[in-house]
């Protein structure tokens, strides 16, 4: 099998400017560089550390629009911030709900681009799996979204943005005064979306930082997981500046399959791949780094296929759970699902080698929201089987 296509980014991403007025989003901007900003635009200096801690409560822990709602901040001052600044997140175009529960947001940003994030209600938690890149360089053979071309990064503020537009869309926010409740119904976020988020590094890791701010949206670390294809060089980086749980878009146990399936790995192979996952610093038996495997008939689902996979993460020790993904079709995909019988001996296999082995549950994929298949609309132009296959390499 051999692989032509892509495995870095093919266009440079440039600073843009605010479209809406020339306002400043205050979404998105690291404490630090709000409270420069704040003073930028007339905050006397000594006072900035403070209006920033009380602006960010505002917007990330009660979910304010309004500078006129901040009602701790004298209204002089209110009416001099909303002159300047604004607090700006995507637009909602479309919403689907799936017969599951599970919500689909198509959300534009600046320069009317649009990605597509979805909610997962489950028993234990609700899950929101967010989108770093309009579109996808890697051009995964299997995913849907690995047919758009990569157009650019997202913003932190389009990033963060996202988690705010879902909290709005479940009237999640807390009231500022009432009880506390401890109950989320967004309580973790997966960067599983469109796009690689290692490859957006910087943008991923200020958006994850305010996402996690105790005095803001608050979520632990540890309920944040981000999925890479194996951007070899930044894995160290999530650890030390990030702090989240990993996931690896895996996949394969053989270069040759791995090349046409995720073709990264003929910039960084499996063992490369690998010896970067054995020395993760936050890598843990409580931590452990999550290998997504999915499940191709004929491809990649074979018991030597199981018995690779196991020896991989024996040879370099690494604390694993593989999450096995029944491949969700769409329109002119050149894979089929493998059959339920052989997911589950594939799982039995990992399972008796003393390795969690879930089999994810679709959700979503009545509304195209399933793993693999999310796709901004407007670049949703269908193509043949054979164009897919030509492109990813197989022919």
């Amino acid at each position: 099998m051999t692989a032509s296509a892509p495995i870095t980014q093919d266009v440079l991403t440039l600073p843009r400017k605010d479209p809406e007025g020339g306002k400043i989003n205050l979404v998105g901007l690291t404490r630090d560089r709000m409270r420069e900003v704040l003073i930028e635009h007339g905050t006397p200096e000594k006072q900035a550390k403070m209006r920033v801690g009380q602006i960010w409560q505002w917007i990330y822990q009660w979910g304010k629009r309004d500078f006129a709602e901040m009602t701790n901040l004298a209204k002089a001052y209110r009416a001099q911030l909303a002159e300047t600044f604004e607090i700006r997140v995507p637009e909602v175009v479309s919403k689907q709900v799936s017969t599951d529960g599970t919500r689909k947001y198509l959300v534009r940003i600046a320069g009317s681009h649009e990605v597509e994030v979805v909610y997962i209600p489950e028993d234990d938690r609700g899950t929101l799996c967010i989108s770093s890149q309009v579109g996808c360089t890697l051009t995964c053979s299997f995913c849907h979204t690995g047919t758009q071309k990569l157009v650019r990064n997202l913003t932190p503020a389009e990033i963060v943005g996202q988690v705010m537009m879902a909290r709005d869309d479940l009237e999640e926010w807390p009231v500022p005064g009432a009880p506390k409740e401890e109950t989320r119904l967004l309580s973790n976020i997966v960067l599983m979306g469109m796009g690689e988020p290692l490859y957006n590094f910087d943008n991923v890791r200020d958006a994850m930082k305010i996402a996690m701010d105790p005095e803001g949206i608050s979520l632990s670390r540890r309920r944040i997981t981000l999925s890479t294809s194996g951007v070899v060089p930044e894995i160290a980086r999530t650890a030390q500046e990030i702090g989240c749980l990993l996931a690896i878009s895996f996949h394969a146990t053989t270069n040759e399959t791995r090349d046409v399936l995720v073709p990264i790995n003929k910039r960084w192979n499996i063992d490369e791949l690998l010896q970067a996952l054995a020395d993760y610093p936050k890598a843990s038996n409580s931590e452990r780094i999550t290998f997504e495997y999915v499940m191709l008939d004929g491809v990649n689902d074979t018991d030597e296929d199981a018995h690779r996979l196991i020896d991989h993460i024996k040879r370099y020790n690494i604390p694993a759970k593989i999450n096995l993904i029944p491949f969700n079709e769409w329109p002119g995909s050149p894979y089929k699902r493998s059959s339920n019988n052989r997911i589950r001996a594939f799982a039995n296999i990992i399972y008796q080698a003393g390795y969690a082995s879930p089999i994810r549950k679709t959700r979503g994929d009545d509304i195209m929201a399933a793993c693999g298949q999310l796709k901004s609309a407007t670049e949703r132009a269908r193509k043949s089987r054979k164009q897919i296959e030509a492109e990813a390499g197989m022919k």
